[in-house]
């Protein structure tokens, strides 16, 4: 009996899975509706039928890589702000960590998203927006530890993981992603500097 194609919600989740996938492996070049639907094994046509123009192609891969590192960074598992700062540590290591080790085509995929929605406004403003979720909780956080100024200090936490992650994944450290502790050590430094400054 032949596989049975996937349909509805299914087939747009490997579609925007095989996407993601291929930005990481390929760039933003090798990313086409021919391409997804010969990675994914779907029938020529199929992912057109998911994602018409190459901004809804590009635009579900956004809306699949929100959904899939809200999981990997652990949205619901961050801490309650009355556990402490260390709590808070911990938690964001684990989830830097995750991106930067099994998690490492995703984030790769995700520079790429990053890059090309700088050269096309509707899709910036589409990024932009699935990012708030994460930055609206960690100013969340961030203010209930104290901060005097969480805008700020959302920005600086924000800018440092995505440079960790870049350099470790796409720049110069990536022979080596750091070790949970080493995150800790960093993280640590850097909260306790903002908060207890």
């Amino acid at each position: 009996m032949p596989a049975r194609t996937p349909t509805g919600t299914g087939r747009a989740d490997l579609v925007a899975d095989t996407a993601l996938a291929l930005l990481a492996a390929r760039g933003m070049r090798g990313l086409t509706h021919r391409a997804v639907d010969e990675a994914a094994g779907l029938p020529p046509g199929s992912t057109s039928n998911v994602a018409r123009t190459r901004q809804a192609l590009l635009e579900l891969a956004v809306r699949r890589l929100a959904d899939r590192e809200a999981r990997v960074l652990g949205l619901h598992e961050m801490p309650d702000p009355r556990d402490g700062l260390d709590a808070l540590v911990d938690a964001l290591a684990l989830a830097a960590h995750r991106a930067l080790t099994g998690n490492r085509e995703l984030t790769l995929a995700r520079y790429e998203l990053a890059l090309e929605a700088t050269r096309r406004p509707e899709l910036r403003t589409y990024f932009d927006a699935t990012g708030h979720r994460f930055r609206d909780q960690l100013t969340g956080l961030v203010t209930a530890l104290g901060s005097t100024d969480p805008a700020r200090h959302t920005l600086s936490l924000v800018a440092w993981a995505d440079g960790l992650m870049f350099s470790c994944v796409a720049g110069s450290y990536s022979a080596e992603a750091p070790s949970p502790d080493e995150l800790r050590q960093g993280l640590r430094e850097l909260l306790h500097g903002m908060l207890n400054g």
